[in-house]
């Protein structure tokens, strides 16, 4: 008996199974909140230099810039005598007494003056929350083999909901950094207990579908977001909004049962049983809840205890050849797309198009592209679906070099589909990742995998800080690493309709180039028919 068939006793796909895909799929919600609240919270106005102490902002005539706008970073030195100057003919300075930001919007921006000089902090501000998920993803997953997938959901939600609200009464920007850093680490332990506690708690035919429905509810966070965001105008309100859901949250997962494989593996048989029982009556199915014993249950999780005692590390991955080329191609297939994805996510203020609009219209693309990108890799295969999209995703970030800046619309229309086939990438890359890793070190891989895909997020918020310098660096860098990851996609195998690798020898066989298969195959063929000559009459 397998664990499905276990799962088939108590109901595969009963009331229970729809009820904890929902209270799983529900927090998720606000995980769009979080990750791209700074485009809200952050935005940065029209500002120009505040006038002295000694001048009124209705007498004070500020610098202009050669378009005529007024200067962001500098003012006159004195007041003018004469007609309105331009920065090369009249000595100017810094903006000494701070700045006005024709805005109502209230964001951190505004708050602490992170314009000019101190613009980078709030590319930095991202970074650091990126950083959290980072350290959470390398940290949590540990805690969670030891303690529990539900102990960790928990106190995930705790947390995000904790230094969330702590970060509204942020009293400057370093408090302000630490807690967005903590809530960072919080996601990433909603993110990986939700995904392990999903997949096994449902059945192998249901997960795709399940992965995609909690899929789609970030997706609909996306368009939440907007919407709050323009209701609620000052940062630290919004940012309060978005976080105290998440204590309810941390309450609805009493009703979330731990993972048997975990309970099983941990040596928690009695408890694993319990809950078998429990979830069999939920799904009216109690007298098969009461046949279940604890050596049926062991005996269905005996593989699972089996691939436990075998020990892998991180060094495994790259002391196989094969497994070494996959590794680093699809590392840099991950890097390349968080990496991507949050220079266009987090960069809408750049597109000369109302915020709101563009966000809601960010989210509405994943609809399609999360759909197609199901067809793609269902009929055209995994290998053509990844090089494919990161290799559309490059192009169309290179493309934005070349088109004018008042061309709104035509920009507006590359930044969305580009995010699409950047959406597309991820969707592909958690499937195809999964496929190709063996059973022994697939949790291992698809970690750091995923790993460089948050570097890769981290790091996007620093590289806009070089259009400082040039404006056009950013996006050749962004484009670059999309075609390299694309380029990189080519370097590994196809997974379409394959069995997957239970270990390395079986990983070895199928990676075998199509023409040394064969041969292979022919040379076991003439081995089966040299015996049954020499048995026939001499």
């Amino acid at each position: 008996m397998t664990f499905s068939d276990l799962l088939e006793r108590v109901g595969s796909m009963g009331r229970f199974q729809y009820l904890h895909v929902a209270l799983l799929a529900f927090p998720i919600l606000g995980m769009a909140n979080h990750n791209l609240l700074q485009i809200f919270t952050a935005t940065t106005p029209a500002h120009h230099c505040r006038p002295p102490p000694n001048a009124s902002e209705e007498t004070w005539m500020p610098l202009l810039d050669p378009s005529g706008k007024p200067e962001k970073c500098l003012r006159l030195a004195h007041k003018p005598n004469s007609s309105m100057p331009n920065t090369t003919q009249v000595a100017t300075e810094p903006c000494l007494d701070g700045w006005v930001y024709n805005t109502t919007r209230d964001t951190i921006v505004t708050e602490w003056d992170l314009v000019c000089g101190s613009a980078k902090l709030k590319e930095m501000a991202q970074s650091i929350f990126m950083a959290g998920i980072l350290i959470g993803g390398l940290t949590l997953g540990k805690i969670s083999d030891r303690f529990g997938r539900k102990p960790v959901l928990t106190l995930s939600f705790l947390l995000l909901a904790t230094s969330g609200s702590s970060t509204a009464f942020s009293p400057s920007l370093p408090v302000y950094l630490v807690f967005r850093f903590l809530c960072g680490f919080s996601i990433s332990g909603v993110t990986l207990s939700t995904v392990i506690l999903n997949v096994e708690w449902v059945p192998t035919s249901m997960r795709a579908i399940s992965s995609t429905t909690i899929g789609y509810f970030y997706t609909a966070g996306q368009f939440l977001l907007p919407g709050l965001a323009y209701a609620i105008p000052q940062w630290r309100w919004l940012q309060l909004t978005v976080s105290v859901p998440y204590f309810v949250f941390s309450l609805l997962t009493w009703w979330v049962p731990e993972s048997i494989r975990w309970l099983v593996l941990s040596g928690k048989f009695s408890k694993a049983l319990q809950t078998l029982r429990r979830v069999a009556t939920f799904n009216g199915k109690k007298e098969e809840g009461e046949k279940l014993s604890i050596e049926e249950l062991k005996l269905s999780l005996q593989k699972d205890i089996a691939l436990a005692k075998a020990k892998y590390n991180i060094l495994d991955l790259f002391r196989n050849p094969t497994l070494c080329r996959i590794t680093v191609c699809l590392s840099l297939s991950w890097f390349s797309t968080g990496f991507a994805y949050y220079s266009l996510a987090m960069g809408v203020e750049e597109f000369g198009v109302d915020i709101y609009i563009l966000q809601i219209i960010f989210g509405g693309v994943d609809i399609p592209s999360k759909f197609i990108t199901i067809l793609s890799v269902s009929y055209l295969g995994r290998h053509i679906t990844q090089a494919s999209t990161l290799l559309l995703a490059g192009g169309t970030i290179l493309s934005l070099l070349v088109t004018p800046k008042d061309m709104y619309i035509l920009r507006t229309a590359l930044a969305v589909f580009g995010k699409g086939c950047l959406s597309s990438s991820f969707s592909c890359l958690f499937l195809y990742t999964s496929e190709l890793y063996p059973t022994v070190i697939r949790q291992t891989g698809l970690g750091i995998s995923n790993m460089w895909a948050r570097v890769g997020s981290m790091m996007a918020p620093l590289v806009k800080i070089t259009g400082e310098v040039q404006p056009f660096i950013p996006n050749i860098v962004y484009g670059t690493m999309a075609l390299l990851g694309g380029s990189a996609a080519f370097f590994l195998p196809e997974t379409l309709n394959r069995p997957l690798p239970e270990n390395f020898e079986d990983l070895q066989k199928w990676c075998k180039p199509a023409k040394e298969t064969k041969l292979e195959l022919e040379a076991e063929k003439e081995a089966q028919k040299t015996p049954l000559k020499s048995c026939g009459p001499q």
